[in-house]
């Protein structure tokens, strides 16, 4: 992985100084909150509810053990024993006092790590596939082009101030497993018909009050052009995007408003400019990088591990795990793992002090040394042998962390909603608890199948429930918390924004609903088929008059399951 050179150090530590002056001068009174707070947004700080928030940068979601256990370090000495991973694959701390915002910052500058642009109206964390240089479908490994774009944004001078936040996103496999469709700017890397690496760019998605899929304005850019044109990209929506409104600032306002065509050909005209310029990658320079992200030491295995296999035959709850929560991986013998943070009971991405340490020694033993983190808030052990698996999951499962729900209904992605955010319009946690609570079947949710169920406290979508094959949004209906909800959202390869089936519900109403859901996709599902292709096949009405067809009195006992 990626390591600072002299410059990100110098950087680094010269950014912690001056915010802890900035803190000083804020803590004595110099600053007043409105000047102080585009100071502190600006090193990922923000002031919820209860206490401050730190939000820290995981560039493309790729951590070190040693960082894992600074996390680990903060959550115990700075919060309240825990941290929570977040759907762009950073961690967030909410209990934070702003007199010691200064000191965590100086302490992860020496594990290499910061919370520059976690905030503001600039290049946010770039995300990327947390299979990224393992999976068996990779095209081109994205990490290096991740890291060079991360070089290039941070601080850059002419995208410090951009009308609205910016997102960008990118995948390298050819399963899209970044939602590039659903970011500011998608880089899907694809190559041409003469084996030449380049880009399908994808520009103007994102969720919030306007959710829309991504536009492509070229279906081939050479790799070497990646940064001219992103600054092309951004100086476009940098001139034109609008500044008067914040609802309507978002770059796919402005591609929407005037068309996909239209706003690539101002980018290409822009790019014309600039695109032999100073931004263009070299083979020497992507060398550099992609240098940090050679292959570990594999050693030579075989494909199939006889113990392995007598484990996986014998053992109905290993086997169990294996078919939800490990993935294949490109070198014989080695698999990637992922840890889930969806046991019933705990908030979505939630993850203790004790926990962040044991991962970091499961990253140590198993998988050289490094986490991922996914934008699903799951983590990703990416290089585990074969015969490490059953070893892996016993110590897992002893922890809470191998539940077997990876894709399944209980692997809720879930914002922090209003249990913490001053944002929010409803809670988001309890929501995703009691539905869980629900359905807390492994087998009923094996028979179920493949669904994506995701929720948000607000419009801001951060929990994502536009994409959701079931999206959950809270709302606010006269001073009380209410859920509306969505079917048919999906990301990867087929991305697609779901449809409201009609009026919202009350909190307890909500697990009720998801059962009548699922009534219906049980009735209809034709053999196998997974639960968006059911939807898609026979529309939302026919869910949404099973919902409505009598009123939800009163929600069921927790944990009977009445689609069984």
């Amino acid at each position: 992985m990626y390591r600072y050179d002299q410059y990100d150090h110098l950087i680094v530590n010269e950014r912690v100084a001056q915010y802890r002056d900035q803190v000083r001068r804020r803590l004595s009174d110099e600053l007043i909150e409105d000047e102080f707070r585009i100071l502190r947004l600006q090193n990922g700080l923000y002031l919820q509810r209860h206490a401050y928030m730190l939000r820290i940068a995981v560039p493309y979601g790729l951590l070190a053990s040693r960082q894992v256990r600074m996390f680990a370090h903060i959550a115990r000495k700075y919060d309240r024993g825990y941290g929570h991973f977040t759907t762009r694959q950073n961690i967030q701390f909410n209990w934070i006092k702003l007199e010691e915002s200064p000191d965590i910052l100086a302490e992860l500058a020496t594990v290499e790590m910061h919370a520059i642009q976690t905030s503001g109206n600039c290049i946010r964390n770039t995300t990327s596939d947390e299979l990224a240089g393992v999976a068996a479908d990779e095209i081109v490994d994205p990490r290096p082009y991740a890291e060079l774009i991360r070089e290039w944004s941070t601080f850059h001078p002419e995208f410090a101030y951009l009308p609205r936040k910016f997102k960008i996103a990118i995948s390298g496999s050819a399963e899209d497993r970044a939602a590039t469709a659903v970011h500011d700017v998608g880089l899907h890397v694809i190559k041409n018909d003469a084996g030449e690496v380049g880009f399908r760019v994808l520009v103007g998605g994102g969720m919030g009050r306007t959710p829309i899929l991504g536009s492509v304005i070229r279906e081939f850019l050479p790799w070497k052009h990646a940064m001219s044109y992103l600054e092309a990209i951004l100086r476009v929506y940098n001139q034109y995007g609008r500044r008067d409104n914040m609802y309507k600032a978002r770059i796919k306002i402005l591609v929407k408003a005037i068309g996909a065509e239209d706003f690539a050909r101002q980018v290409e005209a822009e790019w014309q400019d600039i695109k032999d310029g100073p931004s263009t990658l070299t083979e020497e320079e992507l060398q550099r990088v992609a240098h940090y992200f050679t292959a570990p030491d594999y050693a030579a295995l075989p494909a199939i591990d006889t113990e392995f296999e007598q484990k996986k035959a014998t053992d109905k709850a290993f086997a169990n795990w294996l078919k939800r929560n490990v993935k294949a991986h490109k070198v014989p013998g080695y698999a990637a793992a992922i840890l889930s943070l969806k046991k019933t009971g705990v908030p979505p991405g939630d993850i203790t002090a004790d926990q962040l340490d044991f991962v970091a020694d499961l990253a140590d033993r198993y998988s050289f040394g490094e986490l991922r983190v996914t934008h699903e808030q799951n983590l990703v052990l990416a290089d585990v042998k074969q015969s490490d698996l059953y070893a892996l999951w016993e110590e897992a499962r002893s922890h809470g962390l191998a539940t077997p729900n990876i894709g399944l209904l209980t692997d809720i992605i879930c914002c922090p909603g209003g249990d913490f955010c001053s944002l929010a319009n409803a809670k988001s946690i309890p929501i995703a608890q009691a539905i869980a609570e629900r359905f807390d079947n492994i087998d009923f949710q094996h028979d179920i199948g493949e669904i994506e169920l995701n929720i948000s406290g607000c419009i801001n979508a951060c929990g994502h429930h536009h994409v959701g094959n079931i999206g959950i949004l809270g709302v606010d209906k006269d001073g009380a918390e209410w859920y509306q909800v969505s079917l048919g959202g999906a990301q990867g390869n087929q991305s697609s924004i779901g449809k409201i089936i009609g009026p919202s519900f009350s909190a307890h109403q909500m697990p009720t609903v998801i059962d009548r859901l699922l009534q219906v996709y049980v009735q209809q599902r034709i053999e196998d088929e997974r639960f968006i292709d059911t939807v898609r096949r026979i529309g939302i009405a026919p869910f949404k008059d099973f919902v409505y067809a009598t009123p939800i009195k009163a929600d069921h006992a927790i944990g009977e399951d009445v689609c069984a």
